[in-house]
């Protein structure tokens, strides 16, 4: 789980995501082979994933603040309606079957994978057009972006990036940081939607507050905050295109293995 939480936290900041695709695999597998039942392992996954990516994103949009990359005020917005949008989706999710929970993540993290794997949003970057704001937009965006959020646990970055660069023309350094900026108001909506869904269910193991793991939080935050600025330094320093193939190798691993392919 520390190894995960430094691949989560380097990721996230890296690649403007929010490390859910990586985090949430492991998480699943591991409390699976704990022996609790997969319909709960599965929503603690989730949010235990959406918790770990809290102070992970705020670590990580700190850093690419400090590099002039964030546009708070498209953040803020896009965060605000995203959050709503988690409460919502982290809702659903608590009453949504196990095997539709997991084979529907497979399929998503299988969509993320193919496309960062054709380096697709940088293609469509376009860094002769100027940057625009629209606000409307963002918000309205930011709600649906949040019911993924929040029935995934996935942060939401993979579908804000895209967002930023095709439709405002951010650059992509801006995109990724103000990506991981929304991204702490979208988790947060998801973590109190998996807390209050999960409180007084019957089978959840030790130390679980709702449907959120604190051993398993600690283990994956305490490498992934301080990996999450590394990851913003090297965001800025290095191109990101390797890396981005180890991620997406994995990604599709995953991916497969939720659907039942393995």
């Amino acid at each position: 789980m520390l190894l995960t939480g430094a691949a989560t936290g380097f990721a996230s900041a890296l690649l403007g995501i929010g490390g859910g695709a990586i985090m949430v695999p492991v998480s699943y597998w591991l409390i699976s082979s704990m022996g609790v039942p997969q319909d709960i392992a599965i929503r603690i996954a989730f949010g235990t994933s959406l918790l770990v990516i809290l102070p992970t994103a705020i670590s990580g949009s700190w850093r690419h603040s400090k590099k002039g990359a964030v546009r708070w005020k498209t953040a803020l917005t896009l965060g605000a309606s995203a959050s709503l949008g988690a409460v919502a989706g982290a809702t659903l999710a608590a009453h949504l079957p196990a095997e539709i929970l997991e084979k529907g993540f497979g399929v998503l993290v299988l969509a993320i994978a193919v496309w960062m794997g054709l380096g697709t949003i940088r293609k469509l970057e376009r860094p002769d057009e100027e940057p625009r704001e629209n606000y409307a937009l963002v918000a309205g965006c930011g709600f649906p972006i949040g019911m993924v959020t929040g029935l995934t646990g996935l942060g939401g970055g993979v579908l804000i990036v895209p967002l930023l660069v095709l439709a405002l023309r951010y650059p992509m350094h801006v995109a990724v940081g103000t990506s991981v900026a929304s991204i702490i108001l979208a988790s947060l909506g998801g973590i109190v939607g998996y807390i209050v869904n999960g409180l007084g269910v019957p089978g959840l193991p030790p130390w679980s507050l709702g449907y959120i793991n604190l051993p398993i939080w600690l283990c994956l935050a305490a490498t992934s905050i301080p990996l999450a600025q590394f990851g913003a330094w090297t965001a800025h320093a290095l191109p990101a295109k390797a890396l981005r193939y180890i991620f997406v190798a994995f990604m599709v691993y995953a991916g497969l293995r939720m659907i039942g392919v393995f």
